[in-house]
């Protein structure tokens, strides 16, 4: 079972000061001596991205991919969902945390989804890493772990990407990348907003993401390496297509579940439970549970998101009324 309250403790305990252990303190001062010698972007607020390894990330998601790197051990159960951002992160954590937590809840009034934010109970690793200095906090998560990453394949160690018996699998969702821009777009001007920044225009935004300087950009070469992974490892790596799951989310379900060797039983089929694990983690579920209405005026970390910012339309097509391709 995945442990929802476990998840949510380190969203709060990973800003309060960490003493880090002697492993991390080596990966800090690794960090330190790399960045500066780092290529340089304006990112979509008054931050910077970093390329590292071929991609553009803040410094804290630098340190993280080093940190994962350095120190966290795979375990043959671990699920990871992996996404370029603003991809249906936020639904698929929805999706696999019922269908992997469905006979441990029923789907009744106290079911976690109901009453927490989907990245409350399925945490970001990058951030996690961070979590009280060292990787003790990981190693304490009881199995099967679950986790979310933005990372792209190719920074992920070997011990999780290989396609021995002991490494994870990784799910792995794509969306048209006109529509997953506008999304982005929205959200970093929503979070620029309550730091009372000028808003990034559309043309500004559109610039930098095509030029690759994105959250994990460039987007294709992030989408490719997943892809290419899933045809050399199919047993490890599922590639979805988040116009796909739209359009057919039982299909998307069932299929997930198979992946993760989780399928459903004839009992279940009989009960409908496919259905009402769609029913639950539907956009408009969801998007109109208190819990994800709230807009946090605290500011316990930079460009901290609400729970409201990660729903918007959540619509295949959206683009067309943002975007004007006549001229290319």
């Amino acid at each position: 079972m995945a442990n929802s309250k476990t998840y949510q403790l380190a969203t709060t305990e990973m800003e309060k000061e960490e003493k880090l252990e002697e492993g991390y303190e080596k990966t800090n001062k690794m960090f330190d001596e790399i960045l500066p010698t780092l290529a340089k972007g304006d990112g979509w607020l008054d931050d910077q991205y970093f390329q590292y390894q071929g991609f553009w990330q803040p410094s804290i998601f630098v340190k993280g991919s080093m940190l994962i790197h350095q120190h966290f051990k795979p375990r043959p159960t671990d699920i990871i969902l992996s996404t370029s951002p603003k991809c249906g992160t936020t639904w698929l954590r929805a999706l696999i945390f019922a269908i992997i937590n469905r006979n441990s809840y029923d789907f009744g009034e106290n079911h976690p989804l109901l009453k927490s934010n989907p990245r409350d109970l399925v945490p970001l690793l990058e951030r996690l890493i961070h979590e009280g200095g060292s990787a003790s906090f990981l190693e304490s998560l009881p199995s099967p772990r679950f986790l979310s990453s933005h990372l792209p394949f190719s920074l992920f160690p070997n011990s999780l990407t290989s396609s021995s018996a002991s490494a994870c699998r990784f799910v792995y969702i794509f969306r048209d990348p006109k529509d997953a821009f506008v999304s982005m777009w929205h959200f970093m001007n929503k979070l620029g907003a309550r730091e009372g920044l000028p808003q990034l225009s559309l043309d500004d935004a559109f610039d930098l993401f095509r030029n690759g300087v994105s959250f994990y950009g460039p987007f294709w070469d992030h989408v490719l390496g997943f892809w290419k992974a899933s045809l050399e490892s199919p047993n490890k790596v599922l590639f979805l297509k988040y116009e796909d799951v739209k359009r057919e989310p039982s299909v998307h379900v069932r299929k997930i579940a198979e992946f993760l060797d989780l399928p459903f039983s004839a009992d279940e089929e009989n009960e409908g439970i496919v259905e009402k694990i769609v029913n639950l983690c539907s956009f408009e579920n969801l998007s109109n549970l208190d819990v994800n209405k709230i807009v946090r005026e605290e500011k316990t970390r930079r460009y901290f998101a609400s729970n409201s910012d990660f729903f918007r339309k959540g619509q295949v097509g959206d683009w067309i009324n943002h975007l004007d391709t006549r001229n290319g």
